[in-house]
């Protein structure tokens, strides 16, 4: 396994250059002690933590796994021992609600903390991670009783969370759910059911865990209009605030999995567990989604870490491995041979790797940036848009990143050759870890319902323009900028051909719906890769004018430039395939019946 090293340059462009963080805080309600000085101090001791800490341990994670007994279950050695570190650094607490112990700061200032944990483990990371779906919907929905029981545990790290969402007989289709939740004469519920594939259900690091479960309550409504949602701890609290007894939730087993090995992905069972309601009583999809941006951008992220650390091991990997000459001549003659990085196919896969890392890690801050807005802006309108804004770039990022994410770990295996696929090099563990990403929080194909349904076609188009608009100006800014012409021009037609895209699908989907199905993953593709386009554009003009205004870090900025090239030139055509496949029609995929489906 490549030693995880944080890219704080890229990090730092990308927030201070490309996006401005500085004046975005400045902006924000309560966000006053993010200030550069700060935030720097932050990502700095950050990046120590996982590159000194995490980093050694996400092998350690894969190979020895977790192991299930009736008493529970034993995280891998070093685990348990990371986590204690990472609560006394203060690190659950960065952005939490400073009433109930929290420091306040920036959701996107977490995210970048968030971006180095999942990098360097994201097997680890995933246990302080599912915490923030407690925290947030405790934060949002919970009683003021329920905070400071919950809540402040929540956020110093004594406990940990959960999100107990899917059951055996249903995965993202949480209509069909049978959990039950009947009412105690205490005022509490008994909550009955079994729930799977819940991530960090049960585990060593913490004395208590807090389980936010979906169920129905006596006489609920069916489908989606009758879930509740409730609060079931796996020790009930004392009235000292301490954890008390154990509660009628256990652990039934721990599934036997591709990757995230470090991680219990549990099946738990709940036994008439006391729980407590949380939000009104049928409104329990309502209640989660409150927060399911914050959790998806959080998931998104796993794209870019699976990119960053093959591109860190392959790089590596490339300028030390000799293999055959290079075509154009020798280019290390004292050698028997030359580095593999001289190869134009390899150059390939590497910059394919860099384009998507670079890329990714600008999607994902610019919509945390978002997120910032929507919970803390100043005023209704700006929370406003940026809500919009935020819906509209969300199934984006999470479904477009996770999937080029993994094509990128694949491509760090594949520089590796044979190396790649032997578990000591580590890239097969990244391929593996991976592949999770494009399933869980909503698999590629609901995201991309969501993206063109429910947030495009749905609203007439109108989250699409808020975003175009902004690339349409950024290109008129630019139009006669000779040394970016390269990058505007194609950018420009690309945002015009997506609007009639759109346009094209919605008439066609006012006679047959199954054509919004049938083009969503190819319209949820081409706008990831427009996305990268307008974001690389924008990356290359910030890179131009400091090249224009002289200064000491010009490979730096060149390969920018460089790698904005590469992906106008080699990537962006992709979406002229997705733009052919989303008008080919449902007749392509639906006219066979599901009898000609045989073995």
């Amino acid at each position: 396994m490549p030693d995880y090293k944080a890219p704080l340059r890229d990090i730092k462009f990308v927030m201070n250059e490309l996006l401005d963080s500085e004046q975005h805080y400045a902006n924000l309600e309560g966000a006053e002690d993010a200030t550069p000085d700060m935030v720097d101090a932050i990502i700095g001791e950050g990046a120590k933590f996982c590159e000194q800490v995490l980093s050694p341990l996400n092998q350690v994670g894969d190979k020895e796994g977790c192991t299930w007994s009736e008493d529970g279950v034993k995280t891998p050695t070093g685990f348990k021992e990371a986590y204690q570190q990472y609560v006394e650094g203060g690190w659950p607490s960065m952005t939490a609600d400073p009433n109930y112990g929290g420091q306040g700061l920036p959701h996107s200032l977490g995210l970048v903390m968030s971006e180095m944990v999942g990098t360097s483990n994201w097997s680890w990371g995933m246990y302080p991670g599912l915490s923030h779906g407690a925290t947030n919907t405790i934060e949002e929905h919970g009683t003021e009783e329920q905070k400071q029981t919950y809540l402040t545990k929540l956020i110093s790290g004594e406990w940990t969370g959960t999100m107990c969402l899917t059951e055996p007989h249903c995965g993202s289709d949480l209509g069909t759910l049978r959990t039950k939740a009947e009412p105690n004469a205490d005022g509490t519920y008994a909550i009955t059911g079994t729930k799977i594939f819940i991530s960090a259900g049960e585990h060593d690091m913490a004395e208590n865990i807090v389980h936010i479960v979906l169920a129905r309550l006596p006489g609920a409504p069916e489908g989606t209009k009758g879930i509740s949602l409730f609060i079931v701890p796996k020790r009930l609290p004392n009235e000292d605030g301490s954890s008390g007894e154990r509660n009628a939730v256990s652990c039934g087993s721990i599934e036997h999995k591709m990757g995230i090995h470090g991680n219990a992905t549990c099946v738990m069972n709940f036994d008439g567990a006391r729980g407590w309601l949380i939000g009104p009583e049928n409104k329990g999809l309502n209640c989660m989604f409150t927060f399911m941006n914050v959790a998806r951008i959080g998931t998104a992220i796993q794209g870019l870490g699976a990119a960053e650390l093959g591109l860190q091991g392959s790089v590596t990997y490339a300028k030390d491995r000799l293999a055959m000459r290079s075509l154009s001549g020798a280019k290390n003659p004292e050698g028997i041979a030359d580095p593999i990085i001289v190869h134009p196919d390899v150059r390939r896969m590497l910059l394919t790797q860099k384009a998507i890392a670079e890329g990714a890690r600008a999607l994902i801050y610019m919509t945390a940036q978002q997120a910032d807005i929507v919970h803390n802006g100043k005023t209704e309108e700006e929370r406003k848009a940026a809500d919009e804004a935020l819906g509209f770039l969300t199934p984006i990022a999470k479904a477009f990143l996770t999937e080029i994410g993994y094509e990128a770990a694949n491509l760090g295996m594949q520089v590796y050759g044979g190396h790649g696929f032997i578990s000591e090099w580590g890239m097969e563990q990244n391929v593996r870890d991976a592949r999770i990403g494009m399933i869980y929080e909503g698999t590629t194909g609901i995201q991309a319902l969501d993206l063109l349904g429910r947030k495009v076609l749905m609203t007439q188009g109108e989250s699409l323009k808020g975003f175009t608009k902004q690339v349409h100006v950024f290109c008129k800014e630019n139009a006669d900028n000779e040394q970016l012409k390269q990058f505007i021009e194609p950018l420009a037609a690309l945002n015009k051909e997506w609007g009639d895209l759109t346009m094209k699908i919605g008439m066609t989907a006012m006679k047959n719906r199954e054509e919004v199905g049938a083009a969503s993953v190819d319209y949820l593709m081409y706008s990831g890769y427009a996305v990268f386009a307008y974001l690389w554009a924008r990356m290359a003009k910030v890179a131009q004018d400091k090249m224009e205004e002289g200064t000491t870090e010009e490979m730096f900025y060149n390969a920018k430039l460089q790698t904005a090239r590469f992906y106008f030139k080699r990537m962006l055509p992709r979406a002229r395939g997705h733009a052919e496949s989303m008008l080919a029609g449902a007749d392509s995929l639906m006219d066979m019946p599901e009898e000609a489906f045989v073995l």
